[in-house]
């Protein structure tokens, strides 16, 4: 097995950094991830598992909808800053475990979504299908998976150039997003892969691909359902 703490990468154990994390990512909005799951019949009664859960981003609101949110992380760091915040906000509804995909072992009730924000491309295409697979072993038959990750849209030979666009366009400070450096990092040692590898990832792994999305040919949404 690979070790999950060492894939998660080392800037996610440095406090400095995950201090300014959430400004890093923009602070994402979870409203339309939460609005999505409740059309799908996810109700005050329903089990989430939300995976790389990093500072909790979606899980801390997702807690106030939910009946029981678990929210995964790797990170010693992360979840220091994940369990401070449930407890300055009484989230009952919110557990915080350590865990990785391949690590994580789901008890009591079968889930009825897991959600996970740019974490599954932290590992290579070998361990994600192994890592779909236990995501589909949790969920109820029906379950929804809630994928949002950097997955490349678009032909081989259309790299070099996708490629170059994006790091062109990326902004210059490192406290407010991912600069052209960070970026090419993230393209040389992590393991974001093709759309049309990922998708029959998917379907091997047990799901309906419901819906998709792609922004920039790299940011990718995905709402699959389990079978």
């Amino acid at each position: 097995m690979p070790d999950e703490l060492a894939h998660a990468g080392p800037e996610h154990l440095d406090p400095d950094f995950v201090g300014g994390f959430d400004r890093k990512q923009g602070r994402p909005d979870p409203g339309a991830d939460i609005t999505l799951l409740r059309s799908r019949g996810l109700s005050a009664e329903s089990v989430v598992v939300d995976l790389g859960a990093g500072t909790g981003q979606f899980a801390v609101p997702a807690a106030r909808h939910f009946g029981r949110v678990v929210a995964v992380e790797i990170s010693p760091v992360m979840r220091d800053v994940l369990r401070e915040r449930a407890t300055a906000e009484g989230l009952p509804a919110l557990e915080c475990v350590r865990g990785g995909f391949l690590t994580y072992e789901h008890s009591g009730a079968p889930a009825d979504a897991v959600f996970t924000r740019h974490a599954l491309h932290q590992l290579p295409d070998f361990w994600k299908v192994l890592a779909l697979r236990r995501i589909a072993g949790m969920l109820r038959p029906g379950g929804v998976l809630r994928l949002h990750d950097l997955l490349y849209d678009f032909a081989p030979e259309q790299a070099e150039s996708v490629l170059d666009d994006w790091l062109a366009k990326a902004p210059e400070d490192p406290a407010t997003a991912y600069t052209r450096e960070e970026l090419a990092e993230h393209i040389r040692t992590e393991h974001s892969t093709f759309r049309w590898l990922f998708e029959p990832m998917l379907t091997a792994a047990g799901f309906e691909i419901a819906d998709s999305s792609f922004r920039a040919s790299v940011f990718a949404s995905y709402t699959c359902v389990k079978r």
